[in-house]
């Protein structure tokens, strides 16, 4: 394909030509975080299943497996409990049960017994309602995000960049929650946090994209898709740099969280890598090429009435 002198761009990869490589990887993904949805569903955290979470602090350097076997000798043998802190001094263990507080009582005897009376517990606990409730909330909170982009996006640029622009957000959001039930991961309450900041982040990137796309088409003359074409992988090179800079600013933040951060917050990290760099591959891979592909079903439709009429 011959790029046209007049955007000044060094355009280095051609990112139509390959869209529908993208596109038939986008889908696989879909497909398989569906089936990974409807066969395992998400591991729910304590904010979304009824049940109780005990954050100990033993104050004594504890290992999972003696954590293991003291709730074992309460009948509690299959937890998973976290060893945690800076010097592994703090337990996190999740109940499958709203525990009544003689249950509570006799959890921290127990380890008070082996560890000493400095052992103290924060307990959180969820009841079904609350958690069928949060979970409700949550799909509204997404759904109103994503329908309050699509309108802004309408309103600043036209529905064609507002269906690709949600189109791609709506998989951002979805690439997290797949990979977060293949891999099995807790999804809790600063997981939604981590998804609602993804959509805001991915859109950032798209509305800077389309608003060179939309510069460009405002002053060149394209009469066909070949040209719609050239002049979409030019906006994408123009606007790549900044983009990737961008993106590059949270990314090294969110690793740094991931890496350095306490246990608590690691798969709030994960949930941010996951969709920042979704985010950045949709918005170059699949928000652009979509909408050409809007665009050029109405160039055809023109070109299509222009002929009937002569």
């Amino acid at each position: 394909m011959h790029y046209n002198d007049k955007f000044h761009t060094n355009i280095r990869f051609d990112f139509i030509k390959h869209q529908k490589k993208f596109f038939g990887a986008s889908v696989a993904l879909v497909v398989l975080g569906i089936v990974s949805l409807l066969v395992f569903g998400l591991n729910y955290g304590v904010d979304f299943k009824a049940g109780t979470n005990m954050d100990i602090e033993v104050g004594k350097a504890v290992t999972q497996d003696q954590a293991k076997e003291l709730l074992g000798t309460l009948g509690y043998k299959d937890l998973a409990p976290t060893v945690g802190g800076a010097s592994n001094q703090r337990l996190s263990v999740r109940f499958d049960e709203v525990l009544e507080q003689a249950k509570v009582t006799e959890i921290m005897n127990v380890l008070k017994k082996q560890y000493g009376d400095q052992v103290s517990a924060e307990v959180n606990v969820v009841s079904p309602d609350m958690a069928r409730e949060l979970g409700v909330k949550t799909i509204y909170a997404v759904i109103i995000a994503s329908l309050a982009i699509m309108i802004y996006v309408a309103i600043r640029f036209e529905w064609r960049f507002a269906v690709a622009a949600n189109i791609a957000i709506l998989y951002d959001a979805f690439v997290v929650v797949a990979l977060f039930s293949i891999f099995r991961l807790e999804v809790d309450l600063p997981f939604i946090a981590a998804v609602l900041t993804t959509i805001g982040y991915s859109i950032n990137d798209k509305i800077v994209i389309f608003d060179r796309i939309r510069e460009n088409l405002r002053f060149s003359k394209t009469k066909n898709k070949e040209q719609l074409a050239e002049m979409v992988n030019a906006s994408l090179w123009q606007t790549m740099a900044r983009n990737v800079y961008t993106v590059l600013t949270v990314l090294i933040v969110a690793i740094s969280l991931y890496l350095f951060g306490s246990e608590s917050i690691k798969l709030f990290a994960l949930a941010k890598i996951i969709g920042l760099t979704s985010g950045a591959y949709s918005s170059v891979c699949i928000a652009s090429p979509l909408w050409l592909m809007l665009r050029g079903k109405q160039k055809t439709k023109q070109t299509a009435k222009t002929s009937a009429a002569s």
